[in-house]
């Protein structure tokens, strides 16, 4: 398969409502989505990456000037034929983070036209060791008002998803408020995990203690920022009352998770496509959290469009032994898509594979230009 054109799409996708957490308050997420057209633009692929510059240090920007600097490199698959070429490329690429959103746009665009040119299901292209055909997806909670808290509780008691995720700051009189929310529409019946995204210290922790004690959190999310000297102390501090650390934005690549696993505070790790550089790097992560019996759960960017909700399937869907799912919130987010077909998640959460090759969705190029921020994308041709 010929690759003709490579395209790259600044997008913001707006919000149906403000989401937020403790780092940032959001309306829109801006994302980037790369356009492969190939065999004479009869075959489109797409990838999308989230870049955070809370996570990886990435921008929109540096995204996109990555991806033009990744398309000159002499072994990018302009001829591409197997997907071996495409791990190729990945695996010379940085083994850090820096690029970790972009890498996972370039790559998944390419799995993506590839599966098309081969009327394959991106699914194919992976081991199914631990393949499922069905992944029951998780809740997750802004930081918000009670109110609005009441309001998705009760739309998840109605969904039967009773697997909760919720956003929590430093302020303790709302998380307190949230719990009882939550307590409040679900009595006893719930599995609660809070994510804190590196807000906190020990200090703001042992306030906590009773609180979560109290309503039975069972697993901590990225309380502290990464490399807080304070990690040591709070690690023990939580795991006395048992409470689980996870990490997230600690652990994004597999340097950064062979770190984490020697230190021992982290006893979870959260993988997400973007912020691990895509499905080949994700991969050789999960391998090794399963070689050493660590737990892991699928995550994913809030704010990502039909395509990485799409790409995040496909992951979910290979790792029937992770903890949790979270992702293909696209309905309940969004007030614009760029894709056709609606990703999200059905009662229970429950979800299966897409139909259709590759990613197995198709992209409205009329949306996708009008959320561009541009208008018009980076356009590059084979050099």
């Amino acid at each position: 398969m010929q690759l003709d054109q490579v395209n790259v799409y600044p997008i913001s996708l707006p919000f149906s409502d403000e989401f937020s957490h403790s780092l940032r308050k959001r309306f829109s997420a801006n994302n980037i989505i790369v356009e492969i057209l190939a065999e004479n633009k009869t075959i489109r692929g797409y990838g999308e990456g989230a870049p955070r510059s809370y996570v990886t240090g990435e921008s929109q920007a540096s995204a996109i000037d990555a991806v033009y600097r990744f398309t000159r490199q002499d072994n990018f698959p302009w001829k591409l034929n197997t997907v071996t070429q495409i791990w190729d490329f990945v695996d010379r690429l940085s083994g850090g983070k820096a690029y970790n959103a972009a890498i996972c746009a370039v790559e998944t665009a390419l799995l993506d036209a590839l599966g098309k040119s081969e009327n394959k299901s991106v699914i194919e292209y992976f081991h199914k060791d631990f393949y499922t055909d069905t992944v029951y997806y998780r809740a997750t909670f802004p930081l918000t008002n009670k109110k609005r808290i009441l309001e998705i509780c009760r739309l998840c008691k109605k969904l039967k998803i009773n697997k909760l995720r919720i956003k929590v700051g430093k302020d303790y009189i709302q998380n307190k408020e949230t719990l009882e929310a939550v307590s409040a529409v679900f009595g006893d019946d719930y599995d609660l995990r809070a994510d804190i995204n590196g807000s906190w210290n020990p200090e703001i922790a042992a306030n906590h203690i009773p609180l979560f004690n109290k309503y039975r959190v069972k697993i901590l999310e990225q309380p502290l920022r990464p490399g807080d000297p304070y990690l040591a102390e709070f690690a023990e501090l939580m795991q006395s009352h048992g409470v689980i650390l996870m990490a997230d934005e600690s652990a994004c690549s597999l340097r950064d998770v062979k770190r984490v696993f020697r230190e021992g505070h982290y006893k979870m790790i959260n993988v997400r496509l973007s912020k691990c550089g895509g499905f080949r790097n994700s991969f050789k992560i999960i391998d090794y959290l399963r070689q050493k019996g660590i737990r892991f759960q699928i995550g994913c960017h809030l704010g990502e469009s039909g395509i990485l909700s799409a790409a995040g399937r496909v992951l979910c869907l290979l790792c029937r032994d992770a903890a949790y799912c979270d992702g293909s919130y696209d309905e309940f987010i969004l007030k614009q898509n760029v894709t056709t077909e609606d990703v999200s998640f059905g009662p229970e959460g429950k979800a299966g594979p897409l139909g259709g090759p590759g990613l197995g969705v198709e992209v409205n190029l009329q949306s996708l230009v009008r959320l561009s921020r541009n208008g018009t994308p980076l356009k590059i041709s084979k050099p």
